[in-house]
């Protein structure tokens, strides 16, 4: 155990995190130059082209120290974006030490800070690393300052680097060996090892990476999770060197993998405590809690004819990513679906592109909604999240909706656009610290509601792409809740209802309106498109009808054979608009979703 490291790297997006790891990975050898590519831990298209980990990987890293020694170095890889904040938590517990990667050009940003304050929180060593040394832009003596002053860390153990370019990595590679302490722990207790990643492959059932603290596990042995107390028999233990390597056990302080036939990736949970049956250990370990979609949206087959397609589709995507939840869902517009349940915004999107690209699916996503909790007049609590099962208005004693409290760190000059966007969405209470010259930290308390539509697109656009966004869910709030129907010529389509304050109900109905009015195509007769809250019309765009000029072939002569001929058309078009049936095309229900066009 002495010649064992376990630590993780952990930075704001973009600022260089796996391209280091591809440097720790080629420095140990692991990888021949000509197989090599960038980004090697991150597998999948999605992670490569958004330069984003959604996936953690972990990896074995073998080093020979300037002493003479050999080390084995494992690396637990962690996304970078704050929906996946609580797998990041677990692969924090699982290490003794983190390297915190800080850009030279960019310096601390809002991310860096709740990163470091997640790796304090498990009183793990925390080695800085300024990372891109190489760039023209590149301000080390300022970046440092801010690390001092800051981050509270001492600037003289600040490491230099330049991943892109390989600088500093034998560097970072003692400095691994030399601060992080090695791993406690005793082979000889009963088995305690933390499940912190799962991932699931169609031959061998759920792949388990676990780092264990005590005790040790062989193929053969008999394992109890302790969360739903579910038995299984260990067929392989392994280290993880770019691919599975079998071992014969894995012991105290190693950080491994096992397998044993478990089926899907939702019976184990991330965080869940792995002991033996026969001697298992007397408590979990600490932190574990269950994750809790935030996010709402349905999905349905935009041919209805895919649908058993979907629900194939989602049961496999379901293998792999435990956090995703959805049961059965179904509209009057769209047809049969899935109402579904996301960590965040992120996540949504990334699910929505996979379906699309792995499985060949072509769907629509409803508006996005979050989980609102209403109070009825019998004292009951419901939590809603579909607009379709929005309580009787009479009933409702108290509606509340849930906030978070965002941390927004941006360039000074752009303090005053960013405040109107807050207010705009209902923020509130917000603090401002500066924590370097020229650079803001704004804390405000938001609706989630207002955050998840487009707030993060209309922030980035607003500060050029230099301002960073970060949030904590804080809990519920009362809110004046209402329900906006969106009528087509008198039809409510309840795909496009939405829960919504009253005070940004109309602006929302405009939005929505104006919207279709784009997209509906012109029939014979005129189209009304509304926004409607009970029976009250707050909000209505008209689709004009095409007109066929019937007085043509009157020329000259009394006006009133005119008359008569335009009455005749007038009742004509009366009666198809009251037999006339709407389509509303599936490229309407897209650009409702879209942001607005500025």
């Amino acid at each position: 155990m002495k010649h064992i490291r376990n630590f993780s790297i952990i930075a704001h997006i973009d600022h260089g995190k796996s391209t280091l790891a591809d440097r720790l990975i080629q420095y140990a050898g692991l990888v021949e130059d000509r197989q090599f590519r960038n980004q090697i831990l991150d597998t999948m298209d999605i992670e490569r082209e958004r330069g984003i980990t959604i996936k953690s990987q972990t990896v074995t890293l073998p080093y020979k120290a300037r002493d003479g020694q050999e080390y084995l170095l494992n690396l637990i890889d962690t996304p970078g974006h704050v929906d996946f904040s609580y797998e990041v938590s677990r692969a924090l517990a699982s290490c003794e030490g983190v390297l915190l990667l800080v850009d030279a050009a960019q310096g601390v940003q809002a991310q860096t800070l709740a990163n470091l304050y997640a790796a304090l929180e498990q009183n793990l060593t925390i080695i800085p690393v300024i990372n891109k040394i190489d760039l023209p832009s590149a301000d080390i003596e300022r970046v440092k300052e801010q690390i001092e002053i800051d981050l509270g860390l001492d600037s003289d153990d600040v490491l230099l680097c330049s991943a892109k370019e390989g600088i500093g990595i034998e560097d970072i590679f003692e400095g691994i060996v030399e601060r992080i302490p090695p791993p406690q722990g005793h082979p000889d207790q009963p088995l305690t090892a933390l499940i912190f990643d799962a991932q699931y492959d169609p031959f061998r059932g759920t792949v388990v990476s676990c780092r264990v603290f005590d005790g040790m596990v062989r193929p053969g042995d008999k394992i109890r999770l302790m969360f739903n107390g579910a038995t299984h028999q260990v067929e392989e233990t392994g280290i993880f060197r770019l691919v599975r390597e079998p071992s014969e056990r894995l012991s105290a302080g190693e950080v491994g993998y096992l397998i044993a036939g478990i089926k899907t990736v939702s019976d184990t949970r991330i965080g869940d405590t792995v002991t033996l049956d026969a001697n298992p250990v007397k408590a979990a370990l600490p932190g574990f809690k269950e994750v809790k979609p935030v996010v709402f949206s349905s999905v349905y087959p935009i041919s209805s004819d895919d649908y058993q397609d979907l629900a194939e589709s989602l049961e496999k995507y379901k293998l792999n990513d435990a956090a995703l939840v959805y049961q059965k869902d179904s509209s009057a517009a769209l047809g049969q679906g899935f109402r579904c349940g996301f960590l965040g915004l992120l996540h949504l999107e990334i699910v929505q592109e996979r379906l699309e690209r792995e499985y060949n699916l072509a769907i629509i996503m409803t508006m996005p909604s979050v989980q609102y909790r209403y109070t009825l007049k019998t004292g009951e609590t419901i939590l809603v999240d579909n607009p379709q099962d929005y309580p009787d208005p009479m009933n409702i004693a108290l509606s509340e909706e849930p906030y978070i409290r965002a941390g927004i760190l941006i360039p000074e000059s752009f303090v005053g656009n960013i405040m109107t966007l807050c207010r705009e969405r209902r923020g509130e209470n917000s603090q401002y610290s500066y924590p370097t010259p020229g650079r803001v930290e704004i804390k405000i308390d938001l609706p989630l509601a207002e955050v998840i539509y487009d707030f993060y697109d209309k922030l980035k656009s607003l500060t050029k792409g230099y301002g960073s966004f970060d949030y904590d869910l804080i809990g519920y709030r009362p809110s004046d809740l209402v329900k906006l129907d969106i009528l087509v010529n008198g039809q409510k389509v309840d795909a496009l209802s939405l829960m919504v304050n009253r005070d940004r109900a109309r602006t929302r109905a405009v939005q929505i309106c104006d919207r279709l009015k784009e997209e509906i195509p012109r029939q014979m007769f005129k189209i009304a498109i509304q926004g409607a809250i009970g029976g009250q019309i707050i909000a209505r765009s008209t689709v004009s009808a095409f007109r066929k000029d019937v007085t043509a072939k009157c020329y000259g002569g009394d006006i009133t054979r005119k008359r008569k001929l335009l009455e005749k058309q007038k009742a004509g078009k009366k009666r198809m608009k009251m037999v006339g049936a709407v389509e509303i095309p599936q490229g309407a229900f897209v650009a409702v979703l879209k942001t607005d066009k500025d």
